[in-house]
């Protein structure tokens, strides 16, 4: 009887710690189960700055949107347009950084360099930066900052191709330059314009403006001195630009433009990117560093894939521009 109650006891000590056994086994699992569930179930916080509300900028916001979503990732953004006012654009990066953001997504150079100014921790992905380098985002193309790197929206033949093609069609014309001296990527621009057109038959005159309120004034002082119109990407002039297209329809002056956008809204040429694109690529980039796939200095800072010409047949009528045969073959139009 005693030894039949002892071994009734080590069988009752068994199952007691075989028991226990697996309760630890299934309390140290079910951890690991939850933990994967929040990973998989994580919102990012995303600070996204936009210099200014215009089409271009808007297309290459919704881009890095469609881009994060099909990506998977979940994502809360606050946007905040700085209204084409650089401390505007301070104040909301100083904001972002404040607000310990997972990510700041800066639309246009001055969004991008007062981000950069803002924070030197949280990861920044630009888009819409005509010059990268020489704006002083990051030191090379290949050489993207600690906590920095992005799409430019400047191809390196753009404006070649654009003074290559006034010279060709307007042969001997004065070209009539718009743009904001605060913003470094429109003078980035200029310059290259001057040199462009540097052995060529066309000279350039130049107005400045501060404001988008001073850019139908700027137009119409060139009224009589320039032949041809070229609007270059500059923000300040771009949100204005339906009162350029109206001095150049009245006054039947060639109207050429830095992108697409501004090309539907009323200019004649492009040798245009899309915006919608760059603004994608770097979508992708924002998901492979918040997802921890790479930092921003492993990622190279990249120039949009394409460049084509586009014509706008309208907007040609209307500025009683002689339409060429090779147009229709070259151009795809709009």
């Amino acid at each position: 009887m005693k030894k039949w109650i002892g071994m009734m006891i080590v069988v009752i000590i068994a199952v007691i710690v075989t028991g226990c056994g697996t309760a630890d086994e299934e309390t140290n699992a079910e951890p690991n189960k939850e933990g994967d569930a929040v990973n998989e179930g994580t919102t990012y916080t995303i600070g996204a700055s936009q210099f200014v509300e215009h089409p271009s900028l808007d297309a290459a916001f919704d881009g890095f949107k469609q881009a994060l979503s099909d990506r998977g990732l979940t994502v809360e953004y606050n946007f905040q347009s700085a209204q084409a006012d650089q401390t505007n654009a301070l104040t909301i990066a100083q904001s972002f950084s404040s607000d310990q953001v997972d990510l700041i997504f800066a639309n246009a150079t001055p969004s991008a360099l007062t981000a950069l100014q803002a924070t030197k921790d949280i990861p920044i992905v630009f888009t819409s930066v005509t010059d990268a380098v020489s704006a002083g985002l990051v030191n090379a193309m290949d050489e993207p900052g600690d906590n920095i790197t992005g799409v430019v929206d400047m191809h390196p033949e753009a404006v070649q191709h654009t003074v290559d093609f006034i010279n060709e069609y307007f042969e001997g014309a004065t070209v009539g330059l718009i743009y904001n001296t605060g913003e470094q990527n429109s003078v980035v621009q200029i310059e290259a314009v001057k040199k462009a057109a540097e052995g060529t038959s066309l000279s350039v005159v130049e107005r400045t403006v501060s404001t988008s309120a001073e850019v139908q004034q700027a137009a119409t002082s060139l009224v009589g001195e320039a032949d041809v119109l070229y609007i270059v990407t500059d923000n300040t002039v771009v949100s204005a630009l339906e009162s350029v297209v109206g001095v150049a329809n009245e006054q039947d002056i060639p109207l050429v433009v830095g992108e697409p956008d501004s090309l539907a809204r009323g200019g004649f040429a492009t040798f245009g990117i899309d915006y919608y694109t760059i603004g994608y690529r770097s979508g992708e980039m924002a998901a492979d560093i918040l997802t921890g796939e790479k930092q921003p200095n492993e990622i190279a800072v990249e120039y949009p894939p394409e460049m084509k010409l586009f014509i706008n047949k309208d907007a040609a009528t209307e500025q009683n521009i002689v339409w060429q045969d090779a147009w229709d073959e070259e151009a795809a139009t709009e």
